[in-house]
């Protein structure tokens, strides 16, 4: 029952829990959530497994003293650019000769952390408009899009009919798309 209540906890709320307790049991089960994207993202950047098993290692003891004193809204996305960096700072390392290469990796940080801001001001701005959404297609949104529930999961989590289900999904999808564009973002 205590696995079950875990898993339908969001990012946010582990996190949150995290920075308050401090237990390491709850960032490692968010950490391991995404290890393998951590790893792939790494092998594709150092090329080496045994580099890669190392930088998520490293990526992970990072994460976990960062977010004990850092608010982090989206985990997933945040995790990706922290491993990018990291990733990006230890090719820098390993080929110091190649000033060039460094220059270019220094002006691709700067990019990354541009990038970072945008897609933030972007998810932000998604999380305001599905608050502004009516309860059931917020709930069917966030069901269906956000924890990638099916129709029929919908239907059955929440008790709404199954067309109605379909249909605030439908509603709520549109009525995000006009909040986006009112507020710019695309």
């Amino acid at each position: 029952m205590a696995r079950e209540k875990s898993i339908s906890r969001t990012d946010e709320e582990i996190l949150l829990e995290y920075r308050s307790t401090g237990n390491s049991e709850l960032i490692g089960h968010l950490f391991n959530n995404y290890l393998h994207l951590v790893y792939g993202l790494c092998l594709k950047y150092l090329k080496s497994r045994e580099e890669s098993q190392d930088a998520a290692m490293n990526i992970y003891e990072k994460v976990s003293q960062t977010l004990l004193t850092t608010e982090v809204q989206h985990f997933k996305s945040w995790l990706y650019m922290v491993s990018k960096n990291h990733c990006l700072m230890e090719l820098r390392k390993s080929n110091p000769e190649k000033n060039t290469h460094v220059l270019m990796e220094n002006d691709a940080i700067m990019h990354l952390n541009e990038e970072e801001d945008i897609v933030e001001s972007k998810l932000s701005a998604l999380d305001e408009c599905i608050g502004e959404l009516k309860d059931e297609q917020k709930e069917c949104v966030k069901l269906f899009f956000l924890e990638k529930k099916s129709y029929n999961e919908v239907n059955k989590l929440t008790g709404i009919e199954l067309k109605k289900v379909k249909s605030h999904i439908q509603n709520g999808k549109r009525n995000l798309k006009i909040c986006l564009e009112g507020k710019n973002v695309s």
